[in-house]
């Protein structure tokens, strides 16, 4: 099989015939074509004039050899087979604790490889999950155990369901093939910024969850890890509540994919002498723009275009501060939502249906925070003072889970916003109007008033007067770092596997699945390890 990249098509492809845009955009005789892909599609509007695709084509023909040497931009390409552990006999079932991207993949390898798996998740399923977010933001009580952050799925759930990742790593495709399995599009597989969106990832998390228990998995909601128990060193039990009961199982594994929003369980490892070391992360807030805008901003005349979706972007500015501004999950035509998870605290978050077609696009507005301005070497301190920051956004929007928000135009002035442009909030249940001063460090506030106006430079009308800005964003990723060793278990406890976002080694959905199977697959080797030393 050969891979041919860099093929330049209009927007108006056909992509239902494969055979035949190779013929035309190739010059390969049809005769020679024994299969095509599609392998990668992505929008190149570097010329708003010339919006167009750049695709992928892998192609399976009689005299490959002859056709590498005759093609442009063409490599010899053999796809990357992901072999599943296996192990027989296990002398446990090793626990996992979280079930979001990091417990679910590392279920669902573990189930594959026989192995049973105990998942431990302190939220609800997606459904009953669905039902408690919807109560909060039409203004109903905060479940702190089942919200945006906890249950079914992780916080992923409630996202753009973005795939895109930094990491390069073998494991990649077959969580993407893996997702399509269980339901999301298969245009995941080809897409250069592949997204399921939060309505078909739901639907992703439901069935892998029923192949883990297929496989002889156990999946326990509403089941809260709190402790464990340790014999010469090593990890020997799990302990867990649910309904108001301790329960206890007997294990020599535990993988620890509890999020980053677990800060219940930053308290209780450090209690117990646990390895942690602060980390870096990122605060500031929402900026929402109306789609139509970004999308002419993106597209020019393009926008619009059937073949288009909503226009997306990705910005980072460097500072005379020495800070950075930066834009994160972006959330094209989506929603900026409540993703708070603590009584008195508040946080935002952005989301999007995969169609991505509400009024507004958003996007996260970060500067980077760094141990030197937590004030203390704890471990914990980082989350200490994102908690801080929290309780005053909290109290900026009026102590009832209305979010704090600012005209942009009126930021900039320093002035308090009064009125609404033409960017209308999002959020639900509220916003009420207050300056990020009240909620936001001054370098913070510093940095994205110098930092928007150079992404208006890069982006029309990114700088508009009308942008809404929505506080506080501040769970972009983990404060703390749950420190382990390259056999992927914690430097103080044998058979505490730490696992993903929530443990400082992932940032995303992909990245963070990806590091659940690594992890899965060292509980398998250490598991056979010990059988063979029976």
């Amino acid at each position: 099989m050969i891979r041919v990249g860099g093929i330049r098509v209009s927007l108006d492809t056909d992509f239902s015939d494969l055979v035949t845009l190779c013929v035309k955009k190739i010059r390969i005789s049809r005769e020679r074509i024994k299969t095509v892909r599609l392998a990668k599609k992505s929008v190149d509007a570097r010329k708003k004039n010339d919006v167009h695709f750049i695709i992928s084509l892998d192609i399976e023909a009689k005299g490959e050899e002859s056709l590498l040497k005759s093609l442009k931009n063409a490599e010899k390409y053999e796809p990357v087979r992901y072999k599943v552990p296996v192990i027989e006999n296990a002398p446990y079932r090793p626990v996992i604790a979280g079930f979001g991207p990091a417990g679910m993949f590392a279920a669902l390898v573990l189930a594959m490889a026989g192995a049973k798996p105990i998942v431990l998740e302190r939220g609800g399923d997606v459904d009953s999950r669905c039902r408690a977010v919807e109560e909060f933001q039409n203004g109903g009580r905060l479940d702190t155990e089942c919200n945006i952050q906890f249950g079914e799925g992780g916080a992923g759930t409630f996202s753009d369901g973005k795939l895109t990742t930094g990491i390069k790593d073998r494991r990649i495709g077959w969580v993407f093939e893996r997702l399509v399995e269980f339901g999301a599009p298969d245009e995941i597989l080809y897409l250069a910024k592949p997204h399921i969106g939060t309505d078909k990832l739901r639907g992703a998390v439901k069935a892998l969850r029923e192949r883990v228990k297929a496989l002889g998995g156990e999946v326990c909601f509403n089941s809260r890890f709190c402790g464990f128990e340790t014999e010469n060193g090593r990890l020997s039990a799990v302990s867990y509540i649910r309904n108001g009961e301790k329960h206890t199982i007997n294990t020599g594994s535990l993988i620890l994919a509890s999020g980053h929003s677990a800060r219940d369980v930053f308290e209780l490892l450090y209690d117990e002498n646990i390895d942690l070391s602060q980390k870096s992360f990122s605060v500031g807030v929402r900026a929402e723009h109306l789609r139509k805008d970004i999308d002419r901003a993106m597209y020019g005349d393009f926008a619009g275009h059937p073949a288009l979706k909503a226009a997306d972007y990705k910005l980072a500015v460097h500072l005379p501060n020495g800070r950075t501004l930066y834009t994160f999950c972006m959330c094209p035509g989506g929603y900026v939502v409540a993703a708070s998870s603590e009584e008195g605290r508040l946080a935002v978050n952005g989301m999007s249906c995969f169609a991505r077609d509400a009024e507004n696009s958003n996007s996260a507005l970060l500067v980077n925070v760094d141990p030197a301005d937590y004030g203390s070497d704890h471990p914990l301190a980082g989350m200490y003072f994102q908690r801080e920051l929290e309780e005053k956004a909290f109290i900026a929007g009026g102590r009832d889970y209305h979010a704090p928000a600012a005209v942009l135009g009126d930021f900039l002035e320093g002035r308090i916003s009064r009125k609404l442009g033409r960017v209308k909030p999002s959020y639900r249940p509220a916003v009420r109007f207050a300056p990020p001063e009240e909620y936001l460090p001054d370098f913070v506030c510093e940095s994205l008033r110098l930092g928007i106006k150079e992404m208006g430079k890069k982006i029309r009308g990114f700088d508009d007067k009308d942008t809404l800005l929505t506080g506080i964003e501040s769970r972009s990723s983990s404060p703390v770092r749950i420190n382990r060793g390259e056999d992927l278990q914690s430097l103080s406890l044998k058979g505490l596997y730490p696992c993903g976002e929530g443990a400082g080694y992932a940032g995303g959905i992909v990245s963070a699945a990806v590091d659940g199977m690594k992890c899965a697959e060292a509980v398998c080797e250490r598991m056979e390890g010990q059988l063979n030393s029976i």
